[in-house]
């Protein structure tokens, strides 16, 4: 599949580390143009297959609370995690090019395609992630094939992305890291604990956190989705974990808990 590459080059400089970010014209979903950008954990050897890790809604897990990059060093360098490829994307908007930095701000300045990407049912965004994202990554590290090498992360809608693109196509990732995961009816995603008590069970492993004062609106309660999403992963015997807290919808809780967690997912 042919892959356009839009021009324009930006950067962002985040505590002790400073990311190349580049844009991205989608083939998968027509008229869209995204952030994405690569970091390269300590330890990495260039002609050995490195574990992957993938991030939705990227540039508020490479900086802001959660500071990806620099926790996931640290826990390279301490040997709990093996030496990985740090991919952040975020959703397309419909632009000819991007103007500005890659943060919220700069998005609402856009049309988004966030919630079509992020909150459908569908193998497509995966799609996206596999034809598009994966080979420019392998252009700046040799990945494993391995499922259990490769893990996708994502917060709020970004969450149901992550667990959506592994429910969808295990074989690709077999493991998922969700905050505040967006499992209400915002595009049918309130189906998803049915699903999983009665479809075939995927080999993937699957951490949620979510806190008790999440979001409760016309879409749903966050919370008990994200409670219902656990008991139904406890019911089929699936490796998952549900962290909780009394926190709100946003990374609060989750940054927390995030070298604590990615050490539970990386085991």
């Amino acid at each position: 599949m042919k892959r356009i590459l839009a021009l324009g080059l930006f950067f962002l400089s985040l505590p002790l580390h400073a990311i190349e970010w580049q844009t991205l014209k989608s083939t998968t979903y027509p008229g869209t143009i995204r952030h994405y950008a690569f970091h390269r954990t300590p330890k990495l050897d260039a002609k050995t297959p490195a574990a992957l890790m993938v991030f939705q809604d990227g540039h508020a897990y490479a900086g802001g609370e959660f500071q990806a990059p620099k926790v996931i060093d640290q826990l390279v360098n301490d040997g709990v995690l093996p030496p990985m490829l740090l991919v952040f994307v975020n959703p397309g908007v419909f632009a000819d090019e991007l103007k500005g930095p890659p943060n919220w701000n700069t998005q609402k300045q856009y049309k988004s395609n966030r919630s079509v990407e992020y909150d459908t049912l569908s193998p497509l965004y995966a799609q996206l992630i596999e034809k598009e994202i994966v080979p420019l990554a392998e252009k700046v590290q040799v990945l494993s094939k391995d499922p259990k090498q490769r893990a996708i992360c994502g917060m709020s809608s970004g969450g149901i992305c992550a667990f959506t693109v592994a429910w969808e196509r295990p074989e690709l990732f077999g493991k998922v890291m969700s905050h505040v995961g967006s499992f209400t009816n915002i595009r049918g995603g309130h189906v998803y604990p049915a699903l999983i008590r009665k479809e075939p069970i995927r080999a993937i492993r699957i951490f949620l956190q979510d806190g008790t004062n999440d979001l409760d609106n016309e879409h749903g309660n966050w919370f008990l989705s994200n409670q219902q999403m656990a008991a139904a992963l406890k019911f089929r015997k699936y490796d998952y974990q549900f962290i909780t807290d009394d926190t709100g919808h946003g990374g609060k809780g989750g940054s927390k808990v995030f070298a604590e967690s990615l050490r539970w997912l990386w085991r």
